[in-house]
């Protein structure tokens, strides 16, 4: 189930503030609402360029939000089979900020993935006075494998290519600005690293499309225009960086990361980067942010990260009937109402123990 509103904007608040105040705000039950003009009442702490987009541009904010609950639904989906799922419990979830942990990583990176996704998209969308569709009149010419195109076809820019690069520079501009002060601190170049590494996922694989015009469906003249990954592609690509995160601790400059181990290739700027060893995962412990496994649904038969072996952390696991109800032998009346009976379907659940 994915979280409310609320919880997802809980984890846009914990990103950019101390958890202790994202602790009183939770314990007094403050309403986290979508509105920036709230956020950024709420968040005194905000300097520099992220008081500067507040001020002058609120508009920007409201994607931002936005952006970070693209973010944790992503991050949910990714790791749905996990023994960390993703949760935005805040109690749980600012310690797992606390640590310099592979999960981390992920974090800032696709939520800084997803702010640029979303800013780039509102742009394209006309929802944004700041900024349209790309510009491409200094563009080199489309690929000849970008379309259906034939030798000698003419072509040219056209249609509404995504500004990819004003979502990347918002997103840097609000994401990193609360590490800038402090760059010879080993974990804020981790967290900087780590937002890279989530806006290139997005302004990197950017995709050429293209559509023929023509008599009788030839193709004399295509027009092309470039467009965004869809997002479930960075969340596709950012879980493979976190399974090939790279441990670093700092260098003796305070400046430089290094790689920990021997022949390891430095990572580059796509690569998830972390310097401590997560917790297991398997018990509850709020020290390290973790809810452990118990009673999470399990794949008896699968033999990877969703199966009771694993995900049970060798526990065992139970096996339990529920009763569901869904629609069933749904009709179309004319006009234009589908009518469903309820039906009750028997499942069978693997709960770990």
């Amino acid at each position: 189930m994915l979280p409310s509103s609320r919880t997802q904007l809980g984890l846009f608040f914990i990103l950019l503030c101390p958890a202790n105040i994202i602790g009183l705000w939770w314990a007094v039950g403050s309403p986290l609402v979508m509105d920036p003009n709230s956020i950024c009442r709420k968040t005194k702490r905000l300097a520099g360029k992220q008081a500067e987009l507040c001020q002058l541009e609120p508009e920007i904010v409201q994607e931002v939000a936005k952006g970070t609950k693209l973010g944790v639904r992503e991050c949910q989906y990714q790791f749905r089979f996990r023994r960390w799922n993703c949760t935005s419990h805040s109690k749980y979830f600012g310690k797992i900020l606390q640590q310099d942990i592979r999960e981390t990583a992920f974090v800032y990176a696709i939520t800084a993935a997803g702010v640029s996704h979303a800013i780039t998209q509102a742009c394209s969308m006309g929802e944004l006075l700041q900024c349209g569709c790309e510009l491409t009149r200094s563009r080199a010419p489309p690929s000849p494998t970008a379309g259906p195109a034939t030798e000698g076809t003419a072509w040219e820019w056209g249609g509404c290519g995504d500004d990819v690069q004003f979502g990347y520079e918002k997103s840097q501009q609000f994401m990193d600005a609360k590490n800038k002060k402090g760059k010879n601190d080993i974990r804020a170049l981790i967290d900087l690293h780590n937002n890279e590494a989530g806006r290139l996922a997005v302004r990197s694989y950017m995709r050429t499309e293209c559509k023929c015009h023509g008599l009788s469906g030839s193709c004399t003249l295509r027009t092309c225009w470039r467009k965004m990954p869809h997002f479930r592609e960075v969340g596709d690509r950012l879980l493979e960086r976190f399974n090939g995160a790279f441990k670093v601790m700092g260098g003796n400059d305070g400046k430089t990361l290094i790689p920990v181990g021997d022949n390891i290739k430095p990572p580059d700027k796509q690569d998830l980067i972390y310097s401590a060893d997560s917790p297991d995962f398997c018990s509850a412990n709020r020290k390290t942010g973790s809810l452990g496994t118990r009673g999470r649904v399990c794949n008896s038969t699968a033999m990877d990260t969703s199966g009771c072996d694993l995900l049970c952390c060798g526990r065992g696991h139970r096996d339990e009937t529920v009763v569901l109800e869904e629609n069933c032998l749904c009709r179309f009346h004319w006009c234009c109402v589908v009518q469903c009976r309820k039906c009750s379907v028997r499942q069978e659940l693997s709960l770990c123990v």
